[in-house]
Parts: C-alpha cells; structure tokens; sequence
C-alpha cells in the first residue's frame, strides 16, 4: 500500500514520537477493511511504541481508533482509508497521539484546552480534496487535547451510502451532534472562533492595544504577502489583517504557470507564502474581514479601518488587496441547493459524484479544465457556456472534444437550477439562438464563471471603484486617495493571475515606500521617533 519511500518518511517521522500510542480498528470483510489492516500493520512495523489491534467494535467499518496509551480519552477516528491529500493528516495524527507538540501557537492550545462542553464532531473529507486537510488537522488536533471534543474523520468514497443518506454533496463537510455545521475550508482558528462565544471579543481586545502601522495590508493572497514582504524589508511597521490567509491560492489545484515552478498547488504556495512571512517582523492578523475605511483626513495621517468584530487598526499608509471569489450564476434554485448538488470546486466535490451526470456552467479555461477533470470521475458532463464559442485555450478545447462522455452547448443561458427539495435534480437554459427553454437532468452543477472583487466594504469609503467593483488604480497602484494603494485582483489591472497579483502587490509596496518618505509623519509618530534618537545618543 505504501511505497519504499513512503515507508522510509513514516519510519523517521515515529522515531519522534514521545510516548507509546494504541491503533484499535474495527474491520469488516471487504476490500477497503484488508487495505485499512495492511495500512495499520505496516504503521506499527517501525516503532515499538506502536500497538495495534484489531478488535474494534464500531459501526463504521473499516475505522480506526488512534490514541495516546497513558490517556485513551485523548484520542481520534479515521472512517476509511486516509491516504492521498490525507497521508500527511494521518502522520500527524500519530505523533501528536504520540506526545510530539504541533506547530501551533500556544494561545491557540491554550484555548482548545480551555474550550468548555461536550462536542461530537463528525467530517467527511475525499482524498483528492485539498481543502480537507486543514479541518480533518484541527479537528484531530481539538480531540487530543481536549477530551470534551470527539472527533470522526469520515473518507466519503468509503462510505458513499451514508454519504448519500446524510445529503453530503460537497466536502468538507461538518456534523457537530449530528446536525450539519460547517462546510468548506476551516482551520483550527476558525473553528475555534465559532465555538468560542468570547473569541471575537478577545481578538478585539487584542487588536485595541496594538500601536498605528506604517503600512497595513487588508488580504492575505498572494498581492498582500509581496507587498508586506515589500514593505518589511523597507524597515516600515507593517501588519497583515485577512480574513483567510492565502486568500483564494488556498482553493486552487494544479498551479503550471507560475514561472520557474513548473507545477505545484495552492494550498503548497499558501504555505510557502506563509512561511516567507514569517522571516520578517510582520504582525499576521488572521480572522479579520473588513466592514469600514475611513480615509485619514489629511496627507500622511492615520487611515482606519473597521473589521467586523467591532475592532479596528491605523495605519499611515494602506495596501488594499482583498482579492476576488467566485462568481454565482444568480439563477433561482442556485443558493438554495449550494452543497447539495450546486459546487464550485470540482477538485474537492468531484470524487461525490462518481458515475453521475453533472454540467459544468463556463466555457473559459477554468471551466473546460473542470470538465475535462470530471470527465475521468463521473458519468457524463454538460458544459454550457454562453457565448456562441468556447473561451478557453484551444489546447484545452481539443483534449475535452476527444472525451467521449462530454456534450459541449454553446450559445446557452441557464436560467434556473432545479432540484426536490433536498438535492439538485437538473438545470433549466434558454437556447439563446431559438429563445426554447430546455432541461437536462443532473445530480451535480459546478460553476465556473469567473470572479467577483471582494470590494462591497469600500462603496462608501470614497475609493474609486469600476462599474464592476474593482478598485481603481494608476500605473502605481495607488487609488484616488493619498496613502491609499491597491493590488491584486481586488483592482482594474487586467490579468487575474496570481503571478501578476504578487508583482503588482511589490509595486503598491513601492509606491506607499514612497509615499511614506515624502510625507509628514503624524506628531505621535514624529515625537515617538525623535525620543528614540535622543535615547540611542
């Protein structure tokens, strides 16, 4: 099951564990029970401070049981085979079972530890989703350290029947005592967020003693790591305030146009910008999602902004780049089946519809490369897309021509998303050139349609925005107010890319360095420098 190379990573990464851990499977007599068996026998191999046995009595076979030997209560389930995105999930289950600290503050373990109640957590995940991972971690991480939360981490393909029955169409997926609770990307922070009654009003006690920054970044995408790195390395007090950080990187799959990396994936480009972050004095402030600017009222004076959890920060210049998401079809019956059959990641919910009919709405090159991933997965795929031709790179056009269970419907507009009341049954469009309504029946509609700038908390703000939304900007990326920037695809500059993104989030770090020198620091900040000289000499 595992390789030689796999095999020899697990065998250095059990040297680290601290103290003995206990694998207790429960097992059937089917495919996925004998691989689950040669899974936990080749983990126990390495390290005599693994045991396992295979006596396990729970309902959901095959299903494993990972717990420290000196505290059975603190422990984790895995329902399914974990391997693919989850591999990594599974080694660090086993060694924080095994005594070995996570990589996280330690606010945050204080405050899992701290977390009052009883919790009964239940999340689905597919091996090829990549925003499961980040849940099935917190999750696990919650139910080893505090034993008030319990925690099954369920492989939706190993368990399709239930899967079916509890209405999952879209994973991650969250059951907290039995009733859905969450779904899509989560970290341990913002579960902790919704758990934590008092979290907002502590993060904003926190955010009220900080001092006004030189340059404050809103967005942690791609745009807002190159400008704070930008601004750091030019000696300002910087501070990054996002509501996700790595923004929408985190929801991208394969990454082939990033120049000198041939290949590689959002959620590993997240990571490395997180990581590049973290070697200058940057404040990283995650969880924050802006709700007001009010622009300062004189030339190199504070500009403040609003976040929703009551708080607010200054700062002498401002680098917008709160990004884009997914644009919706804004089509009845389109909000009411999201998660039920309505998805717009076809890497994360694709493995739920195996062997099922599916349409994908968007002909560019997001679209087509949905529909050519699908194809190898479900049963059939539709694409619809409006325009009387596909938008997409031709390359891309003739690899889904040649698939045979794709039907490809151009000059088309849907106008309607169908479905019983609990799941999606099909789509209605108009053929746009006979002006006929027609239906086709479905179990799954991903849509695929482009972007929407995360701008609505600027419309009152004074900043220039495009009839689309987008934050207006100059060849310098600054906007029409001084000490003001933007970048990223929150803006007018053409080209959503990520690559553009980062180089235009260095020039808007450029322009507020520039900015900055040339004017007048507020007095506090003056004097405040002015002390420090006089103490130095």
């Amino acid at each position: 099951m595992l390789d030689a190379n796999l095999k020899q990573q697990l065998s250095q990464y059990l040297g680290m564990l601290r103290e003995p851990i206990e694998l207790v499977a429960s097992l059937g007599e089917d495919a996925k029970s004998a691989e689950t068996r040669e899974l936990l026998s080749t983990i126990s191999e390495p390290s005599d401070k693994v045991s396992v046995s295979f006596d396990g009595d729970d309902a959901r076979k095959p299903s494993f049981e990972i717990r420290r030997a000196s505290n059975p209560q603190a422990c984790v389930r895995f329902a399914g085979v974990p391997l693919g995105h989850e591999f990594t999930s599974l080694v660090l289950a086993l060694l924080w079972a095994g005594g070995h600290p996570p990589k996280v503050e330690e606010d945050v373990l204080t405050q899992i530890r701290e977390l009052e109640g009883d919790y009964e957590f239940e999340m689905y995940f597919s091996l090829s989703c990549h925003n499961c991972p980040d849940v099935v971690q917190a999750l696990t991480l919650m139910a080893l350290n505090n034993p008030g939360v319990k925690a099954t981490l369920i492989e939706g393909g190993a368990f399709q029947t239930e899967v079916e029955d509890r209405g999952v169409m879209a994973v991650p997926a969250v059951f907290l005592d039995g009733a859905m609770w969450g779904s899509g990307k989560m970290d341990v922070a913002e579960i902790l967020a919704r758990l934590d009654t008092k979290a907002g009003e502590k993060a904003a006690a926190k955010l009220a003693e900080k001092k006004p920054f030189e340059a404050l970044v809103i967005g942690g995408g791609p745009a807002g790591a190159g400008a704070a790195i930008y601004t750091a390395r030019k000696g300002f007090s910087t501070g990054i305030a996002a509501e996700r950080m790595g923004g929408q990187v985190q929801d991208t799959m394969g990454i082939e146009n990033f120049i000198s990396v041939p290949y590689t994936e959002g959620p590993k480009l997240a990571s490395a910008l997180d990581a590049h972050i973290a070697e200058y004095d940057i404040d990283t402030m995650p969880l924050l999602r802006a709700k007001k600017l009010i622009p300062s009222k004189d030339v190199g004076g504070y500009h403040e902004v609003v976040f929703e959890n009551g708080a607010s920060l200054k700062a002498r210049s401002l680098i917008l780049t709160t990004g884009a998401r997914w644009r919706q079809l804004g089509v009845p019956g389109e909000a009411e089946y999201q998660t039920k059959g309505v998805a717009y990641c076809p890497h994360c919910d694709g493995p739920l519809f195996k062997g099922k009919r599916v349409a994908v709405i968007g002909g560019g090159n997001s679209g087509v490369e949905a529909a050519i991933d699908l194809a190898n997965i479900v049963g059939s795929v539709t694409l619809i897309e409006f325009d009387t031709q596909l938008r997409a790179d031709q390359v891309l056009v003739d690899k889904l021509k040649s698939m045979k269970n794709v039907t490809i419907l151009t000059n088309a507009q849907t106008t309607e998303v169908t479905g019983d009341g609990s799941k999606v049954n099909g789509l209605k469009y108009k053929d746009r050139a006979s002006d006929e309504e027609k239906t086709i029946e479905l179990e799954g509609i991903f849509v695929q349609i482009g972007l929407v700038p995360n701008t609505e908390w600027l419309k009152d703000s004074g900043v220039e925005l495009s009839n689309r939304g987008e934050i207006v900007i100059d060849h310098k990326a600054a906007t029409n107010i001084p000490g003001i920037f933007a970048a990223g695809d929150a803006t007018t500059v053409p080209y959503k890319q990520i690559i553009i993104a980062m180089g235009e989030g260095a020039k808007a770090a450029l322009s507020a360095f520039d900015f900055l020198i040339r004017n007048e620091a507020p007095a506090e900040i003056a004097q405040g420098a002015q002390e420090a000289a006089e103490a130095v000499a």
